[in-house]
C-alpha cells in the first residue's frame, strides 16, 4: 500500500509540474457548473451558447492512449450529465439508461472525432429530457406512483397494483393521478412504454418483436399500431429515420 501511495503522490506532482511548466491549468469546475446548470434546468435556449463557450483550461489525462483518453473523459462527462439531469428531475431509471446507452457507444467509436459529435449529442439530449419530463413536482404519493411505473414498464401494471405499492385507494388514485399529470394513469403508463420503446430502437439493435415482449405488449401489431399513435410514424420508420439523419 506504502508504495501505491508514493507512486500517486509522485503521478500528482509530476502532472501538477508539467502543467505549471507548460501553463496548462485544468479546466476550472465554473466551466462543468454551466453546463450542469444548462442540463439541470432543462435549458434547451442555453444549449448552443454552452456548446460554444471556449475551455479555460485543457482536459485531464485519463490515459496515454489519445482515444482512450477521450472514451474516459467522455464516461466522465456522462457521468456528470446523468447526474446533472436526475436533479432536474429526471426519472433515474430513464437517466441511467441513457448514460449506459452513451457509454456503450463510446466504446464502440474508433475516432476522437466520434466521440465529439457523441459528447455533443449527449449534452443535448440530457437537455431535452429534462426539458420534457424533469422539473415536475408532483406531491409524494404520485412521485411514488411514476417511480413504480418506471421501474415495471417491462411487467404486467394495473391500478390496483400501482394503488397498493403507494398504499391509496385505485379510485382515489386514479383521481389524484389525473388531477397531477393532466392524463390518466393507463394513458401515463402507455406514453412511457413507448418513449422507453424510442430508446431502445435509437441504441439497440434489438427486433421489433423483442422490444414489444419486453414492454410487456400483448403483441407486436399492438405495439406497432400504439407506436405510430404516439410517435406518428412505425417503430421501424423510427428507428430508420435516426439512422439516415446521421443521429447516434
Amino acid at each position: 500500500m506504502k508504495m501505491n501511495k508514493d507512486f500517486l503522490e509522485i503521478y500528482r506532482e509530476s502532472s501538477l509540474f508539467e502543467r505549471r511548466e507548460q501553463v496548462q491549468p485544468h479546466m476550472s469546475y465554473a466551466h462543468e457548473k454551466e453546463r450542469h446548470r444548462v442540463i439541470k434546468e432543462g435549458r434547451i435556449d442555453l444549449l448552443d451558447s454552452a456548446l460554444q463557450i471556449p475551455p479555460d483550461g485543457t482536459a485531464g489525462i485519463l490515459s496515454k492512449d489519445a482515444l482512450r483518453n477521450q472514451k474516459n473523459m467522455l464516461i466522465a462527462a456522462i457521468t456528470m450529465f446523468t447526474r446533472s439531469a436526475m436533479d432536474g428531475g429526471l426519472p433515474e431509471e430513464l437517466a441511467y439508461a441513457m448514460s449506459d446507452s452513451y457509454i456503450l457507444m463510446g466504446e464502440e467509436c474508433s475516432t476522437v472525432e466520434e466521440i465529439d459529435r457523441l459528447y455533443n449529442h449527449a449534452f443535448r439530449e440530457f437537455t431535452y429530457a429534462v426539458a420534457r419530463k424533469g422539473n415536475r413536482h408532483y406531491r409524494a404519493a404520485i412521485d411514488s406512483a411514476i417511480h413504480y411505473i418506471a421501474i415495471h414498464l417491462h411487467e404486467k401494471i394495473t391500478l390496483e397494483m400501482v394503488a397498493d405499492a403507494v398504499g391509496m385507494s385505485p379510485c382515489h388514485l386514479s383521481r389524484v393521478f389525473r388531477q397531477e399529470t393532466g392524463i390518466s394513469m393507463v394513458d401515463f403508463v402507455q406514453q412511457e412504454r413507448i418513449e422507453a420503446a424510442k430508446h431502445m430502437l435509437i441504441y439497440s439493435d434489438a427486433t421489433l418483436s423483442a422490444i414489444s415482449q419486453y414492454l410487456y405488449f400483448s403483441t407486436q401489431s399492438y405495439f406497432i399500431r400504439i407506436f405510430k399513435k404516439h410517435v406518428g410514424m412505425t417503430p421501424g420508420q423510427y428507428r430508420q429515420s435516426y439512422r439516415e439523419n446521421g443521429e447516434w
